[in-house]
């Protein structure tokens, strides 16, 4: 296991849910393929998965002025899933706060 690094919980993916109410989003790891991805959430969230969407995601060059000078920098690197789950399954991100 730990092919799925996090939930991907943001402004975009929220629509996207809202719309289609059987796709989550993840961050997951570079090197899974869709087949590990599928057999994980399932695993987790005792769901039937139907399509996975892979997408890789380059890291950034990223600059900021501070006081003390130019602070450069670069953001991650990553790869998203987005998972359609089977009709009537649905997945509960915030069930446990």
């Amino acid at each position: 296991m730990g092919i799925i690094i996090k939930p991907l919980v943001t402004e975009k993916m929220t629509n996207i849910s809202e719309k289609m109410s059987n796709r989550f989003g993840f961050i997951v790891r570079p090197e899974a393929n869709k087949l590990e991805i599928k057999n994980e959430v399932e695993a987790l969230y005792n769901v039937t998965v139907a399509d996975v969407n892979t997408a890789r995601y380059s890291g950034k060059n990223k600059s900021r002025y501070t006081k003390s000078g130019l602070i450069k920098g670069r953001s991650n690197a990553f790869k998203k899933a987005v998972v359609t789950l089977k009709e009537g399954d649905v997945i509960d991100f915030y069930s446990n706060i």
